[in-house]
């Protein structure tokens, strides 16, 4: 009797386990994970933080399971250079995102019992804009590679083609963006810091 109930256990657990499971391997695969929600919290940003920068470190899948239909090497390699490109202008975003969970856009006068706890989260605010510089320069390097590359119609990443024509005409410069937050954040943590009880 004991023997068929440890057998019964084991069949019922068995399931459960990893043996379902499959390993992510690919860039690709890592980035199909990354969501948005309606309401971003920061533990989402986290997590596609995550999902997205890990994808910048793994292989390639196969160009038949690419996101693009993939016919040749020329566009085998622009396809590469534009999804690189593509997850490092959703790694901006994201970091943006998550910087604005920590910013703060006035400076109150009856925030002073809180001075400390404000100017912390503005420095982690100021961390954060300053990563998504970073990515703005990997973005930078990957449209120097594609003005070397000549242009390939490549069927299913039309958008990150539309990203790399904004980002040459101007119309996406993130550089310009972060700099504006970090200014007013760099104004806000001024007045913060001038804060005293004599002010409160």
């Amino acid at each position: 009797m004991k023997k068929c109930l440890i057998v019964i256990l084991i069949l019922a657990v068995l399931p459960i386990s990893g043996l379902y499971s499959y390993k992510l391997l690919y860039a690709e695969q890592f980035y199909k994970l990354y969501h948005s929600h309606l309401i971003q919290y920061p533990e989402d940003s986290a997590e596609n933080i995550y999902y997205l920068e890990t994808a910048l470190k793994r292989p390639f899948v196969n160009p038949l399971n690419a996101m693009g239909i993939i016919k040749n090497e020329e566009e085998w390699e622009r396809y590469r250079v534009l999804f690189t490109m593509h997850v490092n202008l959703k790694l901006i975003e994201q970091y943006r995102l998550l910087a604005l969970k920590f910013d703060k856009f006035d400076a109150y006068f009856y925030n002073y019992p809180w001075k400390q706890e404000n100017l912390r989260s503005l420095q982690m605010a100021e961390l954060y804009y300053k990563d998504a510089l970073y990515y703005w320069d990997r973005v930078l390097e990957q449209v120097e590679l594609l003005d070397e590359l000549k242009y390939i119609y490549i069927e299913g990443i039309e958008y990150w083609e539309d990203e790399l024509f904004k980002i040459r005409s101007g119309e996406i410069d993130y550089k310009e963006f972060v700099n504006d937050d970090l200014e007013r954040l760099y104004e806000v943590r001024a007045a913060f810091e001038a804060m005293g009880p004599e002010t409160y």
